[in-house]
């Protein structure tokens, strides 16, 4: 056992207590640096190899512990501040959040500006040692439970569009500030539209500086596409043994056995969400056995695609673990794994439905799976536009990743407030 792995292992033994609330424990946990041991270690982390952080994760799991707070912030939102944010920001804004006392929202698109980001209205003007903020955005998941916002504003609309940006973090539980949920066809409400009416955020709430917003919200972009896309998600990859299963024969009804098994794979992951994360060899071999297809031609076909596909999401993670192991912060190679993880929800939604057939006009629990394959069929769109939509992954992977020539952009001098974008006139 390494050195790292002796001293995790000490301090989970020593710190573990099944016994506090949840609570108590991530605030251990976010405050010794084992929560995120991949951050820098002056900003709550360990400095860690993917690698070594991997083997923390394991003994954490071995010494039954509850993992670190998730979702948003810790995703995106704290290392982009960890790797942007003065010591006095990081002192002030990471320890709520690896300690999960606060949630944090990105308030990035806007209804005139969701692949075109840069062309953002939202306006923030200078008052004093504050900012006063006005304007909309929108697809913005979790905002009405979020105590942080991670803001990109116009501070300057006399230079081109990319130079007058600037990065906030504003206070969501604030007068101006107001949350509207918004319906998606899943049934529940992730997203939200967010309207700012003379908001107000502190000057030391700017992270990064001022009118050069826009590389801290391309650092903010690349974890997120890092994490939606497939290596973040290369787990799903089940390795070669998804191939070499005994599909063969002619298959038979499923059993109830065999329905436990898929369910508890499902439910390991969380529902049906978290059951993609928890995909992989053992459950693309035993739901096509679940409708006596084990043995079709067009069934094991589909499973090859799928098979490809999660291949080069592992190769995509590998080359994202490599990065990481030299402290490189993601790239525009992300957008290859962001790409992947698009086709790959579109392959699963076609494969599952194609096997359930005409029970695949069924909904939540008169379907197969509790509904699986319909969350999944109603939710694959999100995943082509969240974190930037498939077309512009196709223009980062051409211009950023294979030296492509650039697309015309003749707005890309000229001053923003000469720009007929979105609602602007």
């Amino acid at each position: 056992m390494s050195d790292i792995a002796t001293d995790a292992k000490a301090w989970f033994d020593a710190n573990w207590d099944p016994e506090i609330t949840l609570g108590e424990w991530w605030d251990r946990l976010g405050r010794s640096g084992y929560g995120f041991p991949t951050w820098p270690a002056d900003a709550f982390g360990k400095g860690l190899s993917s690698d070594d952080a991997r083997a923390v994760n394991e003994i954490r799991a071995e010494a039954g512990a509850h993992g670190p707070p998730s979702g948003i912030g810790p995703m995106m939102g704290g290392p982009t501040v960890a790797e942007h944010g003065t010591p006095e920001q990081i002192q002030r804004f990471l320890p709520d959040l690896v300690t999960g006392k606060h949630i944090w929202c990105q308030l990035f698109s806007e209804p005139g500006s969701g692949s075109d980001l840069a062309s953002l209205q939202t306006k923030a003007v200078r008052d004093g040692d504050e900012w006063i903020v006005n304007g909309q955005k929108v697809w913005t998941s979790g905002a009405q439970y979020s105590k942080w916002g991670m803001l990109i504003a116009r501070t300057n609309p006399d230079v081109p569009k990319h130079e007058g940006i600037t990065y906030f973090m504003i206070d969501m539980e604030q007068p101006g500030v107001e949350v509207r949920p918004l319906k998606e066809m899943t049934g529940g409400a992730t997203f939200n539209e967010v309207f700012f009416s003379d908001a107000r955020v502190p000057h030391e709430n700017v992270i990064g500086e001022v009118n050069h917003g826009w590389s801290v919200a391309v650092t903010t972009l690349s974890f997120e596409r890092k994490s939606l896309g497939a290596g973040g998600m290369s787990n799903m990859a089940g390795g070669g043994a998804m191939l070499g299963i005994s599909i063969g024969g002619e298959g038979g009804p499923a059993t109830p056995d065999l329905t436990q098994r898929v369910g508890d794979l499902v439910n390991a992951g969380g529902g049906a969400m978290g059951g993609m994360g928890a995909m992989g060899a053992d459950m693309f071999k035993l739901i096509p056995m679940m409708f006596g297809k084990q043995g079709d031609a067009l069934v094991r076909q589909d499973l090859a695609r799928l098979y490809t596909l999660m291949e080069i999401s592992r190769y995509t993670g590998l080359r994202s673990k490599a990065a990481a192991e030299r402290g490189d912060a993601p790239g525009p190679e992300m957008s290859t794994g962001k790409l992947m993880i698009s086709n790959l929800m579109r392959l699963m939604r076609d494969f599952m439905l194609g096997l359930e057939g005409a029970s695949g006009m069924l909904a939540g629990s008169n379907a197969p799976l509790n509904g699986m394959a319909q969350w999944i069929t109603l939710f694959s769109p999100a995943i082509s536009i969240a974190g930037g939509t498939d077309e512009i992954q196709r223009n980062i992977i051409g211009e950023r990743v294979l030296g492509l020539p650039p697309e015309p952009r003749p707005d890309k001098d000229a001053a923003f407030k000469d720009l007929l974008v979105g609602t602007q006139r």
